[in-house]
């Protein structure tokens, strides 16, 4: 008796399951979209998606061609797996394809965020924060403060065992931290240390606010850090000291690009937040391939050995030795494309739209999935070896599916203060050690890049 009761109600408990997923699914079905499947109510296909990844995309793929619908991250998803469709997306948000980011990355990051604004609103966000990170600032200010903290940061690596994925994180934000506020060590930098990687957390997650989500423990580490600035920028009006810094710059009459001090506080967030992943990863992955693939490593170390010796021990790298760095650059762009540091961006529809021959309704989220375009062999030659050569042929910067940093008016503004940051880092770190694995490296590729365990390197002088 009662083995049939369990039978019964595992039979019940399937048929509710059974129902509530068709009853997802119709509610989906209107004339026009793309094939595909929506998942369960609420949660649609997000816990496959995280945890599949690319095999989630490709089953899909296999089954539905390139363009089919879901429903991830908690919204109703069209996923564009077609680089003529991505490019399309890309290049004409004046057309109703604006960016469509997480709400728990737009509710962390803040109203004001870049990627949370579109129209005249972003022309002016867009603006101030170019004015930041343009090349002139990089050569005028910021490279100088980034070869200062580099060269502390690295210092003291010689006969130590490190976790150089949990250094390039610190050396992310610890940089912009530098850069924006000028806090380099003390209370208040350790507490927006702590804030930050808590916050980090909550941007790629469910919008549950519930105790012990990352979505709550991101929301309240973003209301912290926004407390601090707040009080960081009151003791500047107080003081009226200016400091060099961009907190400083876009508090400053010099400023064009006049804003609020809720617009100035998600611009700092926006800093703080956008170059860190990217910056961390690439720096983590790059070590990663150098070490797996020793003539690579032998020509970029040639290459800063070369800028080392017309300069004296204690000069700074500056701007034209950035530029000469030809290879660097291109290791830094074959690292991002092979480990694919960014899987792809979100647009969001803002009126009923046909893309592709399909209709996408008004507030649905498009994922252009870049993922398998850096590994398309029309595009790259044997995509799946690391070949930094590739990149010494400038054309293949400007092909139409080059996508490393985004596309059209969202192209990343500050790639040229990233590129800078991940060349110095190299810089010091070829020119300084050498290094081997301690143990194995297990990576996971999506949808962060990381090493599960870290990534555990035994370092010793050059």
């Amino acid at each position: 008796m009662g083995l049939a009761m369990v039978i019964v109600g595992l039979f019940l408990l399937l048929c509710f399951c059974a129902a509530l997923l068709r009853r997802n699914e119709v509610r989906y079905i209107k004339n026009g979209l793309p094939p595909g499947t929506m998942g369960w109510p609420v949660f649609g296909e997000t816990s496959e998606f995280l945890k599949q990844g690319p095999n989630f995309m490709n089953s899909k793929r296999a089954r539905y061609g390139s363009f089919f619908k879901s429903h991830i991250l908690g919204s109703p998803t069209v996923v564009s797996m077609d680089p003529e469709v991505n490019r399309y997306i890309l290049m004409n948000e004046s057309k109703g394809l604006v960016a469509g980011y997480p709400q728990s990355m737009l509710d962390i990051l803040g109203k004001c965020n870049i990627a949370a604004v579109h129209g005249d609103a972003h022309k002016l966000m867009r603006g101030a924060l170019l004015a930041i990170v343009s090349p002139t600032m990089i050569k005028d200010r910021l490279l100088l403060q980034v070869d200062e903290f580099m060269r502390s940061h690295l210092r003291n690596w010689d006969s130590q065992i490190i976790d150089i994925q949990e250094k390039t994180k610190q050396m992310a934000f610890w940089t912009s931290l530098k850069q924006t506020t000028s806090i380099e060590s003390g209370p208040l930098w350790e507490s927006f240390t702590i804030e930050f990687f808590k916050l980090v957390l909550g941007t790629f997650s469910l919008p549950i606010d519930l105790p012990g989500t990352n979505y709550r423990i991101g929301v309240q580490a973003r209301n912290n850090i926004v407390k601090l600035l707040r009080q960081l920028i009151n003791e500047r009006g107080n003081s009226k000291i200016q400091k060099d810094d961009m907190l400083g710059y876009l508090l400053s009459e010099e400023n064009k690009y006049k804003l609020n001090e809720e617009q100035i506080i998600d611009q700092v967030i926006t800093v703080f937040y956008s170059g860190y992943e990217t910056v961390s990863t690439t720096s983590m992955m790059a070590v990663k391939f150098l070490h797996d693939h020793p003539k690579v490593l032998q020509q970029l170390r040639e290459e800063h050995l070369a800028l080392r010796e017309k300069k004296n021990p204690k000069d700074p790298i500056d701007w034209d030795d950035f530029k000469a760095m030809e290879f660097t650059r291109a290791v830094i762009f074959e690292t991002s494309r092979l480990a694919t540091v960014v899987n792809g961006v979100l647009r969001k529809t803002t009126k009923d739209l046909e893309v592709n021959g399909f209709l996408i309704p008004k507030g649905w989220r498009i994922y252009v999935y870049n993922r398998e375009i850096n590994y398309d062999p029309f595009l790259y030659s044997e995509p799946y070896t690391f070949n930094p050569w590739r990149w010494l042929d400038k054309s293949l910067e400007s092909h139409n599916y080059f996508f490393l940093f985004g596309g059209g008016i969202r192209l990343c503004p500050g790639k040229e203060l990233g590129i800078a940051e991940v060349s110095t880092f190299l810089h010091y770190f070829v020119t300084k050690y050498r290094w081997e694995e301690v143990g194995e490296c297990k990576l996971l590729k999506f949808p962060r890049v990381k090493a599960r365990n870290g990534f555990h390197i035994r370092v010793s002088s050059y």
